[in-house]
């Protein structure tokens, strides 16, 4: 997922994007552990965009306390 992409995301679509990729990851965690799992890469990728947007909605609080 691009940065550009989540940052013209609004609060609302961040919280509803987060929750979708941490039951994307919990799957594929499930599928690692029953050795299903046939792109391990795709778990680095998913953690990586986890914090892509934890980092965009902690920017946005922060913009709005400073505000």
């Amino acid at each position: 997922m691009e940065l550009k992409k989540i940052r013209e995301m609004t609060d609302t679509e961040l919280n509803a994007e987060l929750l979708k990729l941490k039951t994307e990851l919990f799957n594929l965690r499930f599928q690692h552990v029953t050795g299903q799992l046939e792109n391990p890469i795709k778990m680095r990728d998913t953690k990586r965009n986890i914090a892509r947007v934890k980092t965009i909605i902690k920017e946005n609080e922060t913009k709005k306390v400073n505000a």
